[in-house]
């Protein structure tokens, strides 16, 4: 590696160590990524071992190794999960690693034309059923980071120019000012801020309302508004998204009426397929219809084999402050591009979204209105002309974004 990059790289590593998943003297670290991410694994490894983890490991996954059994593996195979898949995850909360996920696609259309019936039958359901509990709660502390590569920066760039990639993720991740702690210090109190001032209001629902988008979504009256740090089962402060500009909730599963519309193109996690121009239609907290440009059939596979995935486990709110909209680029990689712009997702919600969630059974969070899926799909509906209200039980609006900006005030 050279010069500019390698010095993004070395900062990259501390950052995410330090400051995504504040890796503790003696802990065990856990990389995952595509062989592709290799040297940013590496780099993150070795700043672990200098943190003073005691133990870590990177598996590796490979997306062509994926596409071959997608088209040659035998229909009763797929999606197998051999025992010791399951049980290097639930070891995870005896030991308590810090859990480090890389993104960035290397080869974002490898599945074009495939099969999405095969896709779905591929994904291996019983281990996310184990990740998401313990991601969802912050059993670990945990952070999704991306690994710049030549095949990402191709999708994004139209060139393997891995000099700009890294500029642009130097720039999203506040790499590229004087004090990157200290910047994101600052950033952390600005989420935070927001995440008190929607919290201190209780909002019964929020309606998302801009060309091609009309959703009303309820809220629990337990849940609270999170963004920025988190806090681990064990006390560690972590930051789960780097970078992250949202704040978010998690919706009742049983409260969503409208329709919306995507702003950003996305890859469908699982099944690999580009999605664009998505449509989707709600009601009562169910996903009724989904039709798009691009990749409709996969969405709709996923929707209909995946459990509880019609409904809603996060809604978040993005303004125009975003070091991510700053880069004026589409990444095709939900990490950063749900950080351009408000979002939803259908899947799974989050237990730490509630109060004394992680005490609470399934069951417990399901009455409370948490969904609990083994998937979780953001897909971007904020735009500039996309405005967000919060509704009191009563009916009162009060305007939380106008013009790309939040203008949400003390009550």
């Amino acid at each position: 590696m050279t010069e500019p990059y390698d010095h993004f790289l070395e900062a990259y590593a501390r950052l995410v160590v330090r400051v995504g998943v504040n890796v503790q003297p003696g802990q065990r670290v856990v990389i995952t990524g595509q062989v592709e991410h290799a040297p940013v694994a590496r780099a993150i490894a070795a700043e672990a071992y200098r943190a003073g983890a005691s133990h870590v490991t990177i598996d590796y996954a490979d997306l062509v190794l994926k596409r071959s059994a997608a088209e040659l593996a035998p229909e009763e195979a797929l999606g197998t999960v051999l025992p010791y898949e399951v049980e290097r995850v639930t070891a995870w909360r005896e030991d308590r690693p810090a859990v480090i996920a890389l993104s960035g696609n290397p080869h974002p259309t490898l599945m074009d034309g495939l099969d999405p019936e095969r896709l779905a039958k591929m994904q291996p359901v019983e281990v996310m059923r184990e990740v998401m509990p313990i991601i969802a709660a912050n059993t670990v502390a945990w952070t999704v980071v991306a690994a710049p590569n030549p095949g990402w920066a191709q999708s994004v760039l139209g060139s393997p120019d891995l000099e700009r990639l890294w500029q642009a993720v130097a720039v999203a991740t506040r790499l590229d000012q004087d004090d990157p702690v200290q910047a994101w210090r600052a950033h952390l109190a600005k989420l935070h801020a927001r995440r008190d001032l929607l919290n201190a209001r209780k909002f019964d629902r929020v309606r998302y309302r801009g060309p091609g988008t009309d959703l009303t979504i309820g809220l629990p009256e337990t849940a609270r508004w999170l963004g920025g740090a988190a806090t681990s089962a064990d006390g560690v402060e972590f930051v789960p998204n780097l970078p992250t500009e949202e704040v978010f909730i998690s919706p009742d599963w049983r409260r969503a009426d409208g329709f919306a519309r995507t702003t950003a193109p996305f890859i469908l996690p699982g099944l690999n397929v580009l999605v664009e121009g998505l449509e989707l239609e709600l009601v009562d907290g169910t996903v009724k219809g989904a039709r798009a440009e691009r990749g409709e059939d996969a969405v709709r596979t996923q929707l209909d084999s995946v459990p509880n995935a019609r409904h809603l486990g996060e809604i978040a709110i993005v303004d125009g402050d975003s070091a991510v909209r700053r880069t004026n680029l589409v990444y095709g990689d939900m990490l950063y591009d749900e950080n351009v712009g408000s979002h939803i997702a259908w899947g799974n919600g989050f237990p730490v979204a509630f109060e004394r969630g992680r005490e609470q059974t399934p069951e417990q969070l399901r009455q409370a209105g948490m969904n609990s899926s083994p998937t979780h799909v953001d897909v971007v509906v904020g735009s500039p002309d996309v405005e967000i209200d919060g509704i009191h039980a009563d009916g009162t609006v009060v305007p939380v974004t106008r013009g790309d900006t939040f203008v949400l005030s003390d009550a």
